[in-house]
């Protein structure tokens, strides 16, 4: 897991977040049936029984209805297209499952929990990878459909996400996935400035932690080999990163000022070429033929460079106007 995926667990490790994350893009329907205040954070790292360690990346649970049953939610922060993601999720969930029965965590009944696997993607590119299993597996003899495995997992891309038409924005992941799509300079201010009204107070002091260390992550790739000095909180980071978008847009406002100056001489020096070519030319037809009718000064004002040699070349061995011109 890179820097960039590890603030990301960072961010989702508050309740706020993923509270935000349920409401803002799962089924309304699926919303109404959860008990929000009861998000409990759980336990991301399992042992095999071979003792290899896998790591999950955030699992939270929730009571869904009035049965107290258990949704775990299974997040993995992916930043390139996995082929075979559905697979890691399928072993993810297996293993959250032995987990819960090595704990001895399954209730009277000894029935396993539903698991929601949710997979955050923030990569440039679409997704494409299958979302479930069974895709990824070869066609099976006739018979045996039925002992192939099978997962899938709720896919939210996040730039699928953040390019859709502004609305109303009052979530904190959605906030979050336009930072990282962000299309002007503009659009990162404003939803900075969102940033810091939503988490005033005390209570949302350890979140604005998490948001610095997210923002310092993601500054490499909005400002390519800049330096930063140390941020030590979220207004610090406003006011660092809307003045350096201020002198990132006043440097390329000069940069193209000095190429349309450079761009102005070269067409400027081209120009004059060609008008000394056509004076030339000029100056051979009507010392070889005289006095030339208006039709040749036009032509001449509209020929290219490799027309004016082509008629210069001819001009000593023509017996007409048609020859240099034919």
């Amino acid at each position: 897991m890179d820097e960039h995926d590890t603030s990301y667990k960072l961010l989702f490790s508050h309740d706020r977040m993923v509270r935000d994350l349920l409401t803002g893009f799962l089924p309304r329907e699926w919303i109404a049936a959860l008990d929000l205040g009861s998000l409990q954070k759980m336990n991301g790292s399992y042992v095999t029984d071979d003792l290899r360690g896998r790591h999950g990346d955030a699992i939270w649970r929730v009571r869904w209805g009035e049965e107290w049953l258990y949704v775990y939610l299974l997040l993995e922060f992916q930043s390139s297209v996995d082929r075979f993601m559905a697979l890691r999720i399928m072993v993810y969930t297996g293993l959250l499952h032995q987990d819960l029965i090595r704990r001895g965590e399954l209730g009277a009944e000894r029935r396993l929990p539903p698991v929601l696997p949710v997979v955050l993607y923030n990569g440039e590119r679409r997704w494409r990878a299958p979302t479930e299993v069974r895709p990824l597996i070869q066609a099976p003899p006739e018979g045996l459909e039925g002992f192939q495995p099978n997962q899938a997992f709720l896919l939210i891309d996040e730039g699928v996400y953040a390019s859709r038409p502004e609305g109303p924005l009052t979530n904190l992941v959605a906030a979050l996935f336009r930072l990282e799509h962000h299309r002007s300079s503009e659009e990162v201010a404003a939803l900075l400035q969102r940033l810091l009204k939503w988490l005033e107070g005390p209570e949302q002091a350890g979140l604005r932690r998490s948001y610095l260390v997210w923002l310092r992550r993601r500054l490499p790739r909005w400002f390519p080999g800049e330096t930063f000095p140390e941020m030590h909180d979220l207004q610090e980071a406003y006011e660092m990163i809307t003045n350096r978008f201020e002198e990132w847009k006043e440097r390329q406002r000069l940069v193209g000022v000095r190429q349309g100056v450079e761009q102005g001489i070269e067409q400027g020096i081209e120009q004059g070429r060609l008008d000394g070519e056509r004076a030339l030319v000029l100056r051979l037809i009507q010392r070889r033929f005289g006095e030339v009718p208006p039709s040749v000064h036009k032509r001449l004002q509209s020929a290219a460079q490799h027309q004016l040699e082509t008629w210069a070349d001819r001009v000593l061995d023509a017996d007409s106007l048609d020859d240099i011109f034919g």
